[in-house]
């Protein structure tokens, strides 16, 4: 695969990407990476490539003659039109799904802003592709598109030593990928869990989905919507679910008996808290009542004055 940079630096972007793993893939031949400088397009004596806006305001735009051309000459010598990528934060934000299908393309631009951005002219000419790598805003497009490049890379056959490894990181089935470990096996009191020393694959593979479902639930719950999961797996995260709603219903229910508490009684407020959450998880495992009527009734004590106390 190669990817094709449209840059005013031409030698950030390649200092960038020319190291660790996508240096590598360049030096092997499994990526291609080349910067098109397109101050060198420029018409003007002075290599100016942009001039004030229309209109008036702030800045300076990028002028739409040195970016056509830059991009025609690209096309002239490839002998196609490579799809070519605009970063904006205007654009649909850049995701694993993203690179997954820009992966499949042999020949990739990306064309990259700076300034106040670039001439509307000269995006329609070239039909470019809005991408964006989040809600922010940056001084170029340089940073982002070795950001996209470096993702779309490990994609690509070749690139990692590992033909699994990029199957098996975050937003693989979109989950998280699971936490890992290595030597020593305990580490300031920390041990690695007893699973990963069994050497038993099956229970190692398990464990791992596990700890990515649960991670992906207490980090990213929005992915899990999509998540590729096998029924026992379903289950395993409703379980999840409602450990996580028990839990949240307990600690409202412990912060509205600390409103309730009688700061002039023999024992300490936090002696009050203890003993009435002992109480209160009786009656939950016992099914007397749900944690729903318990909040009800804390809600309504933590309204009144005096010195509630819980009724058995």
């Amino acid at each position: 695969m190669n990817f094709h940079i449209l840059t005013l630096f031409p030698d950030m972007v390649m200092d960038g990407l020319g190291t660790s793993i996508t240096g590598r893939a360049m030096e092997s031949g499994a990526i291609g990476v080349e910067a098109v400088d397109i101050r060198a397009y420029s018409k003007d004596k002075h290599r100016h490539v942009d001039d004030a806006p229309y209109g008036g305001g702030a800045g300076m735009v990028m002028q739409p003659g040195p970016v056509c051309d830059a991009y025609e000459d690209l096309c002239r010598r490839l002998g196609k039109r490579p799809r070519v990528i605009y970063m904006t934060p205007q654009g649909r934000v850049f995701d694993q799904k993203i690179a997954g299908e820009l992966a499949g393309e042999e020949d990739l631009a990306f064309l990259c802003g700076h300034y106040e951005g670039i001439d509307e002219r000269a995006l329609e000419a070239i039909g470019a592709e809005y991408l964006s790598l989040g809600d922010f805003v940056l001084t170029g497009g340089e940073l982002p598109a070795m950001v996209m490049i470096d993702c779309i890379s490990r994609l690509v056959p070749g690139v990692l030593g590992n033909g699994d490894s990029a199957e098996v990181e975050s937003f693989y089935d979109n989950l998280l990928e699971y936490p890992q470990y290595t030597r020593p096996e305990i580490y300031e009191g920390r041990a690695v869990p007893e699973v990963l020393l069994t050497g038993h694959h099956r229970n190692i593979e398990a464990w791992r989905r596990e700890q990515s479902i649960r991670r992906t639930l207490e980090r990213r719950p929005d992915l899990l919507a999509e998540a590729n999961l096998t029924l026992k797996e379903q289950k395993f995260l409703e379980q999840l679910r409602e450990k996580e709603d028990q839990e949240g219903d307990l600690k409202e229910i412990e912060e509205l008996i600390g409103k309730c508490v009688d700061s002039e009684a023999g024992e300490t407020a936090g002696k009050q808290i203890r003993r009435h959450m002992a109480l209160v998880k009786k009656l939950l495992n016992e099914k007397q009542c749900t944690a729903q009527e318990l909040k009800g009734y804390f809600k309504v004590l933590s309204l009144q004055s005096g010195s509630p106390q819980i009724k058995s």
